[in-house]
């Protein structure tokens, strides 16, 4: 089976293709363009821009994804788009192409959610069987989850206000540091020092959930204090980024206990996703957590972590039923929910 996988949720245009062969699957394109330096000067993502942007680029990038796979149009068994959640302009674009493509090559369309998309990406690179624990950090969501199988997913806590991503480009902004923010945050906390106390919302609320805009209104009132040194920038970067640490530890440690006893006898398999995933003091930290609390840690390679479209032909991949039929009715659901 050869799967065109395409994804255009947000602010990233992508085209991918996955194929299974001999008992094998493998990712043999996985082609991105992301708009940042089209929405830099806005500070954040402008969904009429993000719209013209995939309009222009769709073609020429699935064009890239099958000539980099060797693949063909002839060649393809199922194609794949994102149905939602996202920009409701952008997920028009990626499911009218695909249905389009679908409609023309007389082969299956499959829609799949985009964060499904998320929880399975490690499944590309690891030998990861279910159960596993999901902490997803994106930029529109952040969740912890059990995946108990493919198409089960028990949610045990999501953001009630901002989501972790969106924390990232608001503190950026205020800082007036650039776009997107988590590499910015990033590259300024290098050089930082930790040393300012912001507020952790929810940090003793006992449950899974999450707020990050209290976070937000601390860091802003410490900005309005100070006057807006580098020196200043990279320890307000520092300091945010361990409150985050602190925070997604806390509340994974509480979605762990309630893993373990769900599952007594099940190895703990703890997967971080998503595009906040990305970042390496993150990454680095929750290494030494997954240690401390006696599970392993699986968390994707960086192409895999933001927006792609390898995880959306991985996932179609993963769900298609050849009994299923053609999805060619779906209308873009903005607010899908796994």
């Amino acid at each position: 089976m050869v799967v065109l996988g395409i994804e255009t949720s947000c602010d990233e245009t992508a085209a991918s293709i996955v194929e299974h062969k001999n008992g094998k699957k493998k990712v043999l394109s996985n082609i991105l363009y992301s708009q940042f330096k089209e929405h830099k000067k806005y500070g954040g993502v402008v969904p009429e821009i993000a719209f013209r942007e995939h309009v222009k680029l769709i073609d020429k990038i699935i064009i890239k994804a099958l000539n980099k796979g060797k693949k063909k149009f002839k060649d393809i068994d199922l194609i794949a788009a994102t149905g939602g959640p996202g920009l409701h302009g952008g997920l028009l674009i990626g499911t009218t192409v695909a249905k389009s493509i679908s409609l023309s090559i007389n082969k299956p369309f499959v829609p799949i959610n985009h964060l499904e998309g998320h929880i399975l990406s490690p499944r590309i690179e690891y030998n990861l069987s279910f159960p596993f624990l999901v902490l997803l950090v994106t930029g529109g969501h952040t969740m912890l989850i059990i995946a108990h199988k493919i198409g089960k997913y028990e949610i045990l806590g999501l953001t009630l206000d901002d989501a972790l991503g969106e924390a990232f480009d608001k503190v950026a902004k205020l800082l007036n540091i650039g776009f997107p923010g988590g590499p910015q945050i990033e590259k300024y906390a290098k050089k930082g020092v930790p040393n300012i106390k912001f507020a952790q919302p929810l940090i003793n609320s006992n449950d899974c959930n999450f707020s990050f805009s209290g976070l937000k209104t601390s860091v802003l009132k410490k900005v309005s204090e100070k006057k807006n040194s580098i020196k200043f920038k990279e320890d307000v970067c520092a300091s945010f980024q361990y409150t985050i640490l602190n925070i997604l530890e806390k509340k994974s440690e509480l979605a762990l206990k309630i893993f373990k006893k769900k599952f007594p006898t099940k190895k703990k398999n703890f997967v971080i996703v998503g595009g906040v995933a990305s970042n390496l003091f993150l990454r680095k930290n929750f290494n030494k957590f997954a240690k401390k609390n006696n599970c392993k840690l699986f968390v994707p390679n960086k192409s895999f972590c933001t927006d792609n479209a390898a995880m959306i032909a991985w996932t179609a991949m993963e769900k298609y039923n050849k009994k299923k039929n053609n999805n060619l009715n779906f209308q873009p659901l903005p607010n899908w929910q796994i």
